[in-house]
């Protein structure tokens, strides 16, 4: 396990599986790693073991999946090699079904429209269900950000583990699996009435909201661990969003662009592109063969209301540019500025 809080994660997640028709939210478990043997897969093996009325999904449809589903009992999604199914492009245009059936399953009351019959009619099949998805690097945002994710890594040689063999360790496994029933199911009352402090907020709230309530359950020492790891694993990748997000980023360096020009009311798009594109550690000038254009900002910036203007300035006349305090709701929104140190800086999440 990559950090002792990913194993708090999933060790909670699994024990949430056993309560699922109490949540509001069904978390994924996204179990990612940078390349092969990094020990995902061996991950899905013991989670596949220990959780509630599991279903491999593996070279499933999303129609036999779509029928596996049930409002009073839902099963534990669990697909390997995920990466297999939105790695590319044309491969996520294929899966587009699939990936739009574990967004929707995320919340309750999520149900899918088909038509189906002899006569046609429309019938509303359920997706709630918790999943587990393992794979090489990140799956599609929209999944990641609906996911606990568990960054794994792979051994060096001065690191052991033991080794896991299917008849000797699956009773163990499934001996946990029914002590975890055994324990939450008369909790399901109790379960659903409870609404946890959480050290996060809005969709990271509503993913870990499950783990921390069988955290309280349980009591001793685990609601402590249970939001130290929310703080933690939810921050590590707010951070990872900030920095590998376009959209993101984007808001990020023009800023850096207002600053290393002196903060003017106003930035000429020609020279906010020319900052952009100049800084080699940001690759914006990767995109295509001019760089980032005027055509490609205006592309990345209007989901934030935000647009060019014709402006005068010293050396043109007229031209297109960029107020200042067009970006400022942004910036306060998506990528407010860290609050000054005040103590010893924490350690890596990861």
């Amino acid at each position: 396990m990559p950090s002792e809080e990913a194993l708090t994660a999933v060790t909670l997640w699994t024990a949430a599986t056993h309560l699922q028709r109490a949540w509001q939210h069904a978390p994924r478990l996204a179990v990612v790693g940078p390349a092969k043997r990094c020990g995902k897969s061996r991950l899905l093996d013991i989670v596949t073991e220990t959780v509630h009325n599991r279903l491999i999904t593996m070279n499933a449809s999303p129609a036999a999946i779509f029928r596996s589903i049930t409002d009073e009992d839902p099963p534990t999604l669990l697909l390997d090699e995920a990466d297999t199914l939105f790695g590319t492009a044309k491969a996520a245009e294929r899966n587009e079904e699939l990936r739009g059936l574990l967004n929707a399953g995320h919340q309750r009351n999520r149900p899918t429209l088909r038509v189906t019959g002899p006569e046609h009619k429309p019938v509303a099949f359920p997706t709630f269900a918790m999943a587990a998805l393992a794979g090489i690097g990140d799956l599609p945002d929209t999944i990641m950000d609906r996911s606990v994710v568990i960054r794994m890594r792979r051994r060096t040689t001065g690191e052991k583990v033991a080794s896991f063999r299917i008849g000797r360790d699956t009773p163990a496994l499934h001996a946990i699996r029914d002590r975890l029933a055994a324990w939450l199911t008369p909790l399901y009352a109790q379960a659903v009435d409870l609404e946890p402090s959480m050290p996060v907020e809005d969709r990271a709230a509503d993913t870990w909201e499950p783990l921390v309530a069988v955290a309280d359950l349980a009591g001793g020492s685990w609601p402590a661990l249970a939001r130290a790891a929310c703080h933690t694993m939810a921050a590590y990748e707010a951070e990872r969003d900030k920095d590998h997000g376009p959209k993101i980023r984007i808001l990020i360096d023009i800023r850096r662009a207002f600053a290393f020009h002196g903060d003017p009311p106003v930035l000429q798009t020609h020279t906010l592109l020319s900052y952009l594109n100049e800084d080699a550690e940001r690759n914006w000038s990767d995109n295509g063969r001019d760089g980032l254009t005027p055509r490609g900002l205006q592309e990345l910036l209007k989901d934030y209301g935000i647009s060019s203007v014709t402006s005068r300035f010293p050396n043109s006349p007229q031209a297109k540019g960029f107020r200042r305090r067009q970006f400022l709701d942004a910036w306060a929104r998506y990528c407010p500025e860290p609050a000054p140190a005040t103590g010893p800086a924490p350690e890596s999440a990861a």
